[in-house]
């Protein structure tokens, strides 16, 4: 059974420095990473700037991960950060296991 993909991409603008988050799902979450890259099939959000892979979810349906994608985008800024922030600690702890 295939997984679904949450993630949340840190986009920095080249220009101005301005750092945003982006939120989206995929069922190949590298895949779908190198297409925000190169800015082939990606969003036009991410498009002309750094980006950065700072979080995601699996799930086991695609009815979740949409569902669950739309809950991120309804939080506020703040809140995406705390998510991410508490991604990164987890993350952080496990390397150092």
């Amino acid at each position: 059974m295939p997984l679904y993909y949450v993630y949340i991409l840190k986009c920095e603008n080249i220009k101005n420095g301005n750092v945003s988050l982006y939120t989206g799902s995929t069922q190949d979450l590298m895949k779908r990473f190198e297409q925000h890259r190169k800015g082939v099939g990606g969003a036009k959000y991410t498009r002309g700037k750094k980006l950065e892979l700072v979080y995601f979810e699996t799930h086991l349906t695609r009815s979740d991960v949409m569902k669950r994608e739309y809950e991120i985008k309804s939080y506020t800024s703040s809140k995406k950060w705390e998510i991410v922030d508490e991604f990164q600690k987890k993350m952080e702890d496990s390397k150092s296991k």
